[in-house]
């Protein structure tokens, strides 16, 4: 396979991964026009053939990803022998209404890592905070000079709060770059609850001396800390199958890679001149500051000539996620609109081709659900527009014809899109077992047991994260603005009250869509069940989700061996909290 920093293997990475998706799709449309045509063609079979048409390619396209990544290995850039580096970098910590504790506890066990590598003098640290709670912000003044005492950080460590946080995390970043970034040659941009290596720093400013038309380099950052249910299966799908798919979606993006957010560092004079963010025309949720930046930024970036990369071997980046479902609902609100946002940039003039695709499928990733949702609702009304049936279409012919059974085609449809569901992740198992990295994540049979769980447990939250996601989408149509929420750290437990309170509309709709099925319907009850009956118990799910979990299940290898860097903030993190607050 060409190498994924190359455009010849952009480009037969991106032809090969269109190209299956949408054979894909267009089989799997042709075996359901055939089976609605069985008893005679309507408007409905052509309208549900659609909605598997546009599912199937979202399927297939994630499922390519997945076949790509196993075609290569993460792989280092060739790079001169390292004597040491001549830049400056700047780490940003962007803050709104966090706990200055945790995070500034996180920033002293980065520090004391860059001081292990014998570089720190390259690296300052600016914590830019956004916070609108003057409790809040006193509490983090009073902290910041405790890390210039613990760190040694006079010099090194600043600290600004913004009077106005016009244009949120993305306007905080712009001004930091606007009164400051001259001062730098990069800067490595954090979330609060990022946590980063100094190694993989060290060796992240490295690789951008090395190559001066690198704009901007993305780590892959993996989930830690997670303790429910729900948490340490995400924690376990980022780190056993995200590298995976991380790896074929760097072979289809070349040099004009993603940009995240966070755990990437990026080229100051390249950022500063290409990537000011206009405010869209309008009112929010479409107008307004643009809230999912991120991409947008790295499109201008490739507008401008720079590369954009994903570097996947980096190790030694890490983030939070959320620990239940509630609390990622709230967050994938404000991904939906920033997504949707989109709309107004695809057209941009001088974008990548590859840039106005990635607005395309990141608006399809949120609208994909009302597609399977809409499939559903027009198979309930599909015998309302059904022609009756005709067993004498011949005249004058003495017997009957009967429509031929397709049933068939349906369950070998069906088993088609099962299988580009789940079968990617099989086929990780395999290649993780035969290549030896299953033996970090526990062994063979504990990766094939937590692979098969997590599975489970994503298609039974899969229904409440449509509805949500369903909810979110036509929020914004509606013309809802999200806001900012601050995202919820720490304990994620929920009790089945808090969950009634949160999917009420979940339970209700779930329990109206199984009444009409059985009413209109009834043959399609079985096979709408495992959608239903999730949603039906949807806050039994999320309470239980959302608890602790104590199996061996999802095991990582951080859980073993813990990285360096997380060890030093558990330790930083015990001192401060001793200490007490003010």
């Amino acid at each position: 396979m060409v190498s994924a920093h190359t455009s010849a293997g952009a480009y037969l990475s991106r032809t090969l991964g269109l190209s299956v998706s949408l054979l894909s799709a267009c089989g799997a449309f042709l075996l359901f026009l055939q089976f609605g045509w069985s008893d005679g063609l309507d408007a409905m079979d052509i309208v549900r053939s659609a909605f598997i048409w546009i599912s199937t390619f979202w399927l297939a396209w994630g499922a390519v990803q997945a076949i790509l990544g196993m075609m290569t290995r993460a792989k280092a850039p060739a790079l001169p022998p390292f004597t040491g580096l001549t830049t400056r970098t700047a780490i940003l910590v962007p803050v709104y209404n966090e706990d200055p504790v945790t995070v500034f506890a996180r920033i002293v066990a980065m520090d004391r890592s860059l001081k292990a590598t014998g570089h720190s003098d390259h690296f300052h640290f600016a914590i830019l905070s956004d916070t609108r709670k003057e409790d809040i912000a006193a509490l983090e003044r009073h902290w910041f000079e405790r890390l210039l005492d613990d760190c040694d950080g006079e010099g090194r460590m600043f600290y600004r709060r913004r009077a106005d946080n016009t244009g949120r995390k993305a306007g905080n970043i712009e001004d930091f770059f606007q009164s400051s970034g001259a001062a730098y040659d990069f800067a490595l941009i954090l979330d609060a609850d990022s946590l980063m290596e100094g190694a993989t720093i060290v060796e992240m400013a490295r690789r951008m001396e090395a190559d001066p038309k690198l704009g901007l380099l993305q780590t892959l950052p993996k989930v830690t800390r997670a303790t429910a249910r729900f948490g340490r299966a995400m924690q376990f799908s980022a780190s056993f199958h995200s590298p995976i798919f991380a790896r074929g979606l760097a072979m289809m993006q070349g040099t004009t890679g993603p940009f995240w957010g966070h755990n990437a560092i990026v080229r100051c004079r390249a950022f500063a001149e290409s990537c000011g963010l206009p405010e869209l025309p309008g009112s929010p949720p479409f107008g307004g500051h643009i809230l999912s930046h991120d991409y947008v930024e790295a499109a201008l970036l490739a507008r401008a000539g720079w590369v954009v990369r994903l570097d996947d071997d980096l190790a030694g980046s890490f983030e939070e996620g959320p620990e239940n479902i509630v609390d990622h609902a709230k967050r994938d609100r404000r991904w939906c609109q920033g997504n949707l946002q989109h709309s107004k940039i695809v057209a941009a003039p001088g974008l990548r081709p590859w840039n106005r695709f990635v607005f395309v499928q990141g608006i399809l990733s949120y609208i994909a659900p009302l597609f399977w949702l809409g499939f559903l609702i027009s198979s309930i009304a599909a015998p309302w527009f059904a022609p009756p049936l005709n067993y004498f279409p011949v005249e004058n012919w003495p017997f009957p014809i009967f429509p031929s059974d397709e049933t068939w085609k349906a369950i070998g449809l069906a088993i088609g899109i099962f299988g580009l569901l789940f079968l990617p992740k099989f086929l990780v198992v395999a290649d993780a077992i035969t290549s030896g990295r299953a033996k970090r994540f526990g062994g063979a049979g504990l990766v094939a047991r937590s692979t098969f769980a997590e599975l489970l447990l994503s298609s039974i939250n899969a229904p409440i994260l449509m509805m949500f996601q369903t909810r979110s989408v036509l929020q914004v149509l509606l013309g809802a603005d999200s806001g900012w929420p601050t995202n919820n750290r720490g304990d994620g437990t929920l009790t089945v009250a808090e969950g009634w309170e949160a999917t009420w509309w979940i339970v209700l709709t779930g329990a109206a869509g199984l009444a009409a099925t059985w009413f209109f319907v009834s043959g399609l009850v079985p096979w709408l069940l495992p959608i239903v009956v999730p949603m039906i118990l949807a806050p039994l799910i999320i309470s239980w989700t959302s608890q602790r979990s104590r199996s061996r299940l999802f095991a990582t290898p951080i859980d073993v061996i813990p990285s360096p860097v997380l060890a030093l903030n558990d330790q930083a993190l015990a001192a401060w909290q001793k200490n007490g607050t003010p």
